[in-house]
Order: structure tokens, then sequence, then C-alpha cells
């Protein structure tokens, strides 16, 4: 996959509980497996970074001041950007009204303090990899098979993240949109295996240009967008002046003579 936000191999866990004594023993606990582990005190914060984070699995304490943990795992499954996420519950309460309505709200699995460090550790290795097959099977179906970028429901998909977060953080998010000239020109004369073949170098080219954490995605067609994070408009039209220059190098001869390949390009 091209454009950056590629399936990092190591797996995101985010710990909600409001005791800082409990983020310790859970972190010691863990380390021997190597995950990144990010700690919320509270449930406002939870919230923020479930949403922000993306993590592979929540770990969900259940008496927390304000907010408890039933209501915090009710307002995790009804967000669209952390309903899938995985849930378990990791608390003292272990009477069995509790784990059944814990389990009910969406919650994976329910563990009881204290817990067996061992035992703790397969619960959550077996939670972590339904979650990378599923993770795997939503990437496949956001990827563009023609170019290898993420396709335009992806796009969609991590505007609707990163704009919030960005106004939260207070940094500045850059949108380009960039259309090939005269591509159907191109497809009639020389036809549409070469076009293909233009839509994929375009593709290489664009991702070239681009930092890792700016994400290509093909939009439709011969368009294409590009996220451009932590981009002022300033920067946005750098990027796309990159984009258009080294576009403008391609060199592509289908019939022994250089097809010229340019684009006009929109910032925002």
């Amino acid at each position: 996959v091209y454009g950056g936000e590629n399936q990092p191999m190591q797996q995101t866990i985010l710990a909600i509980d409001d005791l800082m004594e409990s983020h310790l023993m859970l972190e010691m606990c863990l380390k021997p497996e190597g995950w990144d582990i990010h700690r919320a005190l509270d449930a406002s914060d939870g919230l923020h970074k479930a949403r922000t984070l993306q993590p592979d699995l929540i770990i969900l304490d259940l008496n927390m001041p304000e907010v408890d943990g039933f209501e915090l795992c009710q307002r995790l499954q009804a967000d669209p950007h952390t309903a899938l996420i995985p849930i378990i519950f990791l608390t003292a309460e272990d009477d069995i009204t509790t784990k059944v309505k814990g389990l009910d709200l969406g919650a994976v699995d329910y563990v009881t303090k204290p817990f067996n460090a061992a035992e703790l550790r397969a619960r959550f290795r077996a939670v972590l990899r339904t979650k990378r097959y599923q993770d795997l099977l939503t990437t496949h179906a956001q990827v563009d098979t023609l170019t290898g970028l993420w396709n335009r429901a992806y796009f969609n998909q991590q505007l609707s993240k990163i704009i919030p977060a960005a106004r939260y953080s207070g940094h500045r998010v850059c949108i380009a949109l960039l259309d090939l000239d005269h591509f159907k020109k191109i497809n009639d004369t020389y036809g549409h295996l070469f076009g293909d073949r233009v839509l994929q170098v375009v593709s290489e080219s664009l991702v070239a240009s681009l930092r890792s954490s700016d994400i290509a995605c093909r939009y439709g067609g011969e368009e294409f967008v590009i996220i451009l994070n932590k981009a002022s408009l300033h920067g946005g039209l750098a990027a796309a002046q990159r984009m258009r220059e080294r576009l403008a190098t391609l060199n592509l001869r289908p019939k022994g003579e250089r097809v010229p390949i340019t684009a006009s390009f929109g910032v925002a």
C-alpha cells in the first residue's frame, strides 16, 4: 500500500483507569510482549485518545469518577470512530451480574483483579490476533487495486478523523486534489492498458514526493487526493508544486515518442 499510514507491526493498547498504580502494574505485566501502551486517567481523556490513537485494544476499568466503565463502553461502542475497537474490562468487580452486563454492552472479555499475568497476556494476544485479521480484511477493501493507493472510502474515513484531531490539537491540515490533464485522449490514442500504466506510474511519483505522514488516495478515474498532515496552505502549495514538477519528468514512450504527463492541482 502506498501513501503512508500502513498498518504498523507493533499493536497499540489503551488502558483507561483512574488509578496510576493500576497502570503501572498492567504495564509491568505486559512489558514482555512489546506492545505500545498508552494511559488515560479518566473517561474524557480515554474517549479522546481512543479516537485519535485508534488503538488495537482498549482495557477499561469499571469504577471511575463521573463516568464509569459501563457508560464509557457505551459511548465507545456508539462512536463510529471507536466502535470496532475491542474492549476488555479489567476490574475488581467479580459478581456474575456485573460481568454479564459488561459483555452485553459489547466488551469481548471480562477479567477480574487480581489476575494471573501469563493468563492475562494470553487473553490479550488472542484478542489482538483477531483484531489484526480484521484490520487486514478492512485494509484490503480500502486499497485501489490498480494503483496500490488508498481508495476514496479510506480517504473519507481518514478525513473524518484527522479534521477533528487537528481542531483539538490546533494543527493545520491541507488537502491537495489533482486531475490528470487530457487523460481521455491518452486512453483513446494509446489504449487503456497504457492508460492504466500511466495511473500506476503517477501514483508512484506522487508517493515519492510526499512525507511518510501524508496520505495519497485515488479519488476516482484520473483524480487523486492527498491529505497533507500538519501542513499550512503555503506548505500544501509547495507540496503540490513538487508533485507537479515530478510528474513533468516522467518518461513514458508507448510508441517510441514521449507522452507528456501533466496535472491540474487544487489546494485548500
